[in-house]
């Protein structure tokens, strides 16, 4: 059932992008007197279709895309019969190189825009809410592999950040932070001040497991309410008891808790835990609804925000993702990221939404989507937006217009590259599955 909720979830969010990606190009073509014959979202057989104009819009029963047809265009469907009728003052091959290459480029920039909106919009009704470095210091981080292998250990307390003091503990695991060479922690082991290196290909890492973070905060089990007439209660818990291990395994913060319990449904197993610094033990069945109490929680902070306040704040986000992903594509095409362990495809992006809906999480992967989509598009490949944006920036500089049977063999090759990279994206998905 999670798998369908995340996978609903991602087709509905992808509809969304596709949706505002053809929007940008169908408005700027119109904009321009192009006639656009038909725009749809998904692909055929269509479901639902409707006429307004010279247009047909529609909606595809497969929502794994879209598609605008603009008239005089050589695109993706590779259909070029009307290109043997003279040009008409409507179709696009007719319009002047500047007018084409912002119709070319009005879907990325839509989706630019469009994540900007989201963020800003996010920021306004929900403001920001995150945890204090000052709180995570209290007992420190825990590393899980990858983090021991970077050099942390448990108890670890991050200070700065290359050199700077940071607010939010969020941006010691930001891409920024990760992405930028020779980065590094400045932290306290044992009272002593240590630098730890983020190693460059730390992201590499991170994409082939990132079901969790590589460090985490302790945060103590510290029982905030008991149920009444719960297991809890029954064995005899109380508030401020602290747990330390549960069916002998160490608890030292509620994620261990909670994957301990886990394991133990319907299990009779021994709690032992603190009570005013006295350790002390007892059972406790575990059942479906849990043990039967509320744990206490870490400070967070939260801060809120008027409209005005919260352009800057979504636009900064914004722009942050757009550098992020500008130059984890270029690490990509140097060569200073590896392919095999980076790219991900439909199931890996299906992953990364929750298990259940949160409207908030939905429109905030949906902004980053939007942007990481918007960007890929602009990769010169000749199928995509920045193949056709290149043979026009081509055409303008050297005043030369690339032919139309040029044009329709670079998309042929286009389409099969491109569904190359689509199929090894989904063999790497596979391959992280089955790891």
């Amino acid at each position: 059932m999670a798998f369908l909720i995340k996978t609903i979830q991602f087709l509905a969010g992808l509809s969304i992008i596709v949706g505002i990606h053809e929007l940008g190009h169908l408005l700027f073509a119109k904009l321009f007197g192009m006639r656009v014959n038909s725009y749809m979202i998904g692909f055929p057989p269509k479901i639902f279709k409707i006429k307004f104009g010279e247009t047909e819009y529609a909606l595809g029963s497969i929502p794994l895309g879209g598609a605008v047809q603009i008239a005089g265009m050589i695109d993706e469907s590779l259909d070029s019969n009307h290109l043997t009728n003279p040009p008409q003052p409507w179709e696009f091959r007719s319009k002047s190189a500047w007018q084409r290459l912002m119709v070319i480029l009005g879907g990325i920039v839509f989706n630019l825009i469009s994540g900007t909106l989201i963020y800003i919009g996010l920021v306004y009704m929900r403001g920001s809410t995150y945890l204090p470095k000052d709180e995570v210091n209290k007992y420190g981080i825990i590393p899980n592999t990858i983090g021991m292998q970077m050099g942390f250990k448990e108890g670890d307390k991050i200070i700065k950040i290359n050199g700077k003091d940071f607010e939010d503990f969020n941006d010691a695991l930001s891409p920024t932070l990760l992405l930028r060479e020779k980065s590094y922690y400045t932290i306290i082991r044992d009272d002593r001040e240590l630098n730890l290196s983020i190693p460059e290909k730390i992201i590499e890492y991170l994409s082939d497991n990132y079901k969790t973070p590589f460090i985490q905060p302790i945060y103590p089990c510290v029982i905030r309410t008991v149920v009444p007439n719960s297991n809890a209660y029954l064995a005899g818990l109380m508030e401020k008891d602290q747990i330390i291990t549960l069916a002998g395994k160490a608890t030292l913060h509620i994620d261990q808790l909670i994957t301990v319990a886990k394991t133990c449904l319907g299990k009779e197993v021994e709690i032992v835990y603190l009570r005013n610094g006295i350790q002390m033990a007892t059972t406790i069945k575990i059942e479906q609804q849990g043990l039967g109490i509320v744990l206490a929680q870490p400070a967070y902070k939260a801060l809120k925000y008027s409209f005005l306040q919260s352009i800057p704040i979504g636009v900064k986000k914004a722009t942050t993702t757009i550098q992020n992903q500008c130059l984890a594509i270029w690490k990509l095409l140097t060569g200073k990221l590896s392919i095999t362990k980076s790219l991900g495809g439909p199931i890996r992006i299906v992953q990364i939404f929750s298990n259940e809906f949160i409207w908030d999480r939905f429109l905030e992967l949906v902004a980053l989507l939007s942007i990481v989509i918007g960007l890929t598009n602009l990769l010169p490949l000749p199928v995509l937006d920045g193949g056709h944006a290149l043979f026009i920036l081509y055409e303008m500089l050297s005043g030369r217009k690339p032919s139309d049977r040029f044009l329709k063999i670079t998309q042929k090759w286009g389409m099969v590259i491109l569904l190359l990279i689509m199929l090894y994206a989904f063999g790497n998905d596979i391959r992280k599955l089955l790891k």
